[in-house]
């Protein structure tokens, strides 16, 4: 069993960004700008590291395309240019010492090849060292409803209980076919769910067959939040898959290594007090920018 210490996050951040293109041929998706509550222009993967540093992550590993190691590194590690020095404002001055500093926490990893998130996962293993870790989409930003951050609320219950964490939300089912879906029984009402399935982007056809939580709306489903607290063990469940070629979809996927954690060890979901805005396709991405600063604001 390992440390029950959550020190450690992995953000993958190696996808290509094809929905997102042409911008993506310019900039790299988690690079694109969120409004934060202050009305500052921060990349989408700056506002995802201060999620996880928020519920007291020491270290962050961001997952990268090897040509893209220097942008990031660039963001984090590099104090600006002097002739952009000379023209910030003393808060921005501030504010550029302070992304240095959290750059000391952050380390930049790679992934070779594209070969699906779960991959982009698995390229972490050496890095996690056997550790249980937080794991966030490199496309998701999130507001919390309660006090706790929601990254602080997933370490939070994964201390409770001592085992893998899948974060989960009430999805509507005309976009359950975009995600992972999850079905099971409720053990605390409306918070933690004892998992019977996790499947990778149902068509609703399947979703109502058999994903269809007891005491739910016919039209809604527990979608994957886009946050994960896990054991290492997941990394051993991903090797079996990636050595036998066993993909979904074309890719080696983190869901069906999930579906398989919770069977042969353990895993519960929870309903995460917050909200998950999406910037990864472009219509999600252009209600982010409204929502999200709206709702930060608000907090």
């Amino acid at each position: 069993m390992s440390e029950r210490i959550v020190r450690k996050a992995i953000i993958p951040a190696a996808g290509l960004g094809t929905r997102m293109y042409p911008a993506t041929k310019a900039l790299k998706k988690e690079l694109l700008p969120i409004i934060d509550r202050d009305g500052r222009a921060k990349p989408i993967i700056l506002a995802i590291v201060e999620e996880a540093i928020s519920a007291g992550i020491e270290e962050v590993g961001i997952v990268v395309q090897p040509g893209d190691r220097d942008l990031f590194y660039d963001l984090f590690k590099s104090p600006p240019k002097p002739e952009l020095w000379s023209k910030l404002s003393a808060e921005n001055k501030q504010y550029s010492e302070y992304l240095v500093a959290l750059g000391d926490r952050i380390t930049i990893l790679t992934q070779t090849e594209q070969q699906g998130f779960g991959h982009a996962v698995y390229c972490a293993r050496d890095w996690v060292d056997n550790q249980p870790f937080l794991l966030l989409l490199g496309d998701h930003v999130y507001t919390s409803a309660i006090d706790s951050s929601c990254a602080a609320q997933m370490i939070d219950i994964y201390q409770q209980h001592k085992t893998s964490v899948i974060g989960i939300t009430i999805m509507q089912d005309k976009i359950i076919h975009k995600a992972g879906c999850v079905s099971g029984k409720w053990k605390t009402e409306q918070a933690i769910l004892e998992i019977a399935q996790i499947y990778e982007k149902p068509t609703l056809e399947y979703a109502r067959e058999h994903l269809q939580v007891p005491g739910m709306a016919n039209d809604e489903f527990l979608g994957v939040f886009g946050m994960y607290v896990l054991e290492p063990v997941i990394f051993e469940l991903l090797a079996l898959e990636i050595d036998n070629n066993e993909r979904f979809q074309g890719e080696f996927q983190l869901t069906t290594c999930l579906d398989k954690l919770r069977q042969q060890h353990s895993a519960i979901a929870y309903l995460v007090q917050g909200q998950y805005y999406d910037t990864g396709m472009p219509l999600f991405y252009r209600q982010a920018l409204i929502d999200y600063y709206r709702r930060a604001k608000l907090d």
